[in-house]
């Protein structure tokens, strides 16, 4: 047997024995009861039984050690009522809503396979696992823009790193450097932010803290060490303080800003960016530590907004508006040819596959199903191919799971089960102390995070699909995470408004009635209310959409969640439009605009623009509104250029020209 299998065996037979003897254990009856460790001296054992003891504590094995205050030994205890899942309280339509999240994710989301192993647990002798996807799956679509065939190897070997808090190596290219260099880490956290993944921890080279965007690793991610952990999470890290922070706050807060904010924009800004400042009587007061990115923010909402303090922040304003008209009053610029192609991303990098549950935890998972499958009885009879399906095990290595098990035991030749492979079928027979397992076991934090992070990604979906408020959901899922820390794992943050509009919109689209909605679309200083006919919603990170007839406009339209006030359902119903199939942006133009040199075209390369041989970038992208564009050039404070569609640039100038003006009012109004 491999060292790994060994491993297995004594960490399932510790758990065993410790909770079928139901009594405060020395280490010299773990040595001497416990498969694996008998045979070891007393050195190797020490060392292996410390090293198990953290992997299992690690995956959520809630052991319990107390000194012995007569003999000062050591005496270890597992109790079953720890061991397991507490009776959970989810109904059969909040299970079948969180089935249809492993539905809406597969294929898209690197979690999927903890994801999938959680439910099983919490299913455990419920019907209904094996439900077709709902109605919900076909009228969702889930879109991760920093998804790539890449990203699930290095999550998992990232998580890897962190639960077993070992110090890591990878080559990481810094877009603000444009060089790439060898980066020494202890990880600390993982988040997904804003549609992109992070990893946090100690960069030991320049002795701080620091973030790394997990897209811009490039090669392996390897340990630094041989030892089987390098480093403690230090006790005050909270993931959470690196989170949802915009970017103008990304750094060491330098300052205040004061900034005046046209129309009725005030709710936007309150629902969007809440937690990044205060508004006072129309007025945002937000801290930042970067005045370019606070203007950058400021000129995309396009009149919208208008900075009054400090200077420094308005002089940023001022200098790109110059910029930006400038570069569109004259022609445009001669284009270089495109540069050689980059290498790609990853090239070199030793294949590795998706986030996948711990070995431990599936056996533990599995040994449940099957005595759970053998009931009162002493034995039962499973289709093999249920098995694999459920589990996800590969065919040629189930009958390699199944004699693992059959190992699995409780000292003096008490073993928990005897499975076997038998043509297409699995038999199980359930020794003496099989009830023990006959449970589900409480979810590992892997599982756990799969769960946060799906209800952080469709988490709205799942509540509107179980006809239950969000906060619900979540807090009975939460209860069955257990007593173990998460300080790695982010708290879910989907706003109540959110939740609500999707619960509101998927009633529609379920009931085929008519929607009344008020929105404020990007660009404009008011909101309009329109009468939709919704069809489906679409959750492109960090964004959520729905596709729609607005009957308002007797058009096809797309709808940001985030820019919407309010939705309620009418008491019309419509006919669905034959052939029709909404979808965003289906009648864009196609705007070109070009990156000047530097971080401006770096970034827009790691978008898909194409680079030119003189450093700058090409990009060609849709555009489903003139408002949209207009903000999107302007935020680049004169960093990019629109070359078409050509009529746009006069208008773009006489914008910038515009706006400049109204700082100067503005300017006024402040030194009053």
């Amino acid at each position: 047997m491999s060292h790994d299998t060994d491993k297995l065996i004594r960490q399932l037979s510790l758990v065993a024995y410790l909770m079928a003897e139901r009594r405060p254990l020395t280490a010299r009856d773990v040595k001497s009861n416990v498969e694996g460790y008998s045979e070891m001296s007393d050195e190797a054992f020490a060392r292996r039984f410390y090293s198990d003891r953290a992997e299992l504590l690690a995956l959520g094995v809630p052991l319990q050690s107390q000194r012995d205050e007569f003999t000062g030994e050591e005496l270890y205890t597992l109790r079953s009522e720890n061991y397991f899942l507490d009776k959970l309280e989810l109904d059969d339509d909040e299970l079948a809503a969180l089935q249809t999240a492993l539905y809406l994710l597969e294929g898209k989301f690197a979690y999927a396979e903890p994801l999938r192993l959680a439910l099983q647990n919490l299913a455990l002798g419920r019907p209904g696992f094996d439900e077709p996807a709902s109605e919900t799956a076909v009228r969702v679509e889930v879109l991760d823009p920093d998804y790539s065939p890449e990203m699930p190897g290095r999550l998992g070997k990232l998580e890897g790193a962190i639960s077993k808090q070992r110090t890591i190596k990878f080559p990481y290219y810094s877009i603000s450097r444009n060089r790439q260099s060898e980066r020494t880490v202890n990880p600390y956290g993982l988040l997904s932010d804003n549609g992109s993944w992070y990893v946090i921890g100690q960069d030991l080279d320049r002795k701080d803290i620091r973030t790394f965007r997990v897209s811009r690793i490039r090669g392996d991610i390897r340990f630094a060490t041989r030892r089987e952990r390098d480093f403690r999470i230090p006790p005050d890290f909270d993931i959470d303080d690196y989170r949802g922070r915009p970017p103008w706050q990304i750094g060491d807060i330098v300052g205040e800003a004061r900034i005046e904010l046209a129309g009725d924009t005030a709710w936007w800004v309150e629902r969007a960016f809440g937690n990044a400042g205060e508004l006072e009587n129309g007025v945002f007061v937000t801290d930042y530590s970067s005045a370019p990115q606070l203007a950058s923010w400021i000129l995309r909402q396009d009149g919208r907004a208008i900075p009054l303090e400090p200077d420094e922040l308005r002089r940023e304003v001022a200098d790109a508006l110059r910029a930006v008209r400038a570069s569109h009053e004259t022609g445009p610029p001669k284009l270089a040819a495109p540069a050689p192609p980059q290498r790609a991303d990853g090239v070199g990098e030793r294949p590795a596959g998706p986030v996948v549950p711990e070995r431990f935890a599936v056996l533990q998972a599995l040994l449940a199903y099957l005595l759970a499958a053998c009931g009162e009885g002493h034995d039962a009879t499973i289709p093999a191919r249920e098995i694999v399906e459920r589990f996800h095990i590969p065919e040629d290595e189930l009958e390699e799971h199944l004699q693992l098990l059959n190992l699995v035991n409780f000292g003096g030749g008490c073993y928990t089960v005897y499975a076997a492979l038998e043509g297409e079928s699995v038999h199980v027979d359930k020794e003496l102390y099989g009830d023990t397992f006959r449970l589900a076991p409480r979810l590992t934090p892997l599982e756990a995070r799969a769960i946060r992070l799906a209800l952080e990604f469709v988490g709205p979906m799942i509540a509107a699909d179980a006809h239950t408020p969000l906060d619900r959901v979540r807090k009975k899922l939460e209860e069955t995470f257990g007593q173990f820390e998460l300080a790695q794992t982010p708290e879910p943050r989907t706003g109540d408004a959110e939740a609500d509009l999707v619960a509101t919109l998927t009633e529609g689209i379920r009931e085929r009635h008519l929607v009344e909605i008020e929105y404020q679309k990007e660009g404009e200083q008011t909101w309009s209310q329109r009468i939709v006919e919704p069809y489906s919603l679409q959750r492109e990170l960090p964004h959520w959409r729905v596709h729609t007839w607005d009957r308002t406009r007797n058009a096809e339209r797309s709808f940001r969640l985030d820019r919407m006030r309010s939705a309620k359902v009418t008491d019309e119903t419509f006919e669905p439009r034959q052939a029709f199939e909404p979808r965003g942006l289906r009648d864009a133009r196609t705007a070109k605009v070009l990156y000047a040199k530097g971080v401006a075209a770096r970034w827009a390369a790691e978008r898909g623009a194409t680079l030119l041989k003189d450093g700058t970038a090409l990009a060609e992208m849709p555009v489903g509104s003139q408002e949209w564009l207009t903000g999107e050039i302007l935020s680049q404070r004169g960093e990019s250029i629109l070359l078409e569609p050509e009529e746009m640039r006069e208008a773009l100038a006489a914008r910038a020209h515009e706006l400049a003006n109204e700082l100067g009012v503005s300017r006024l109004r402040a030194r009053a």
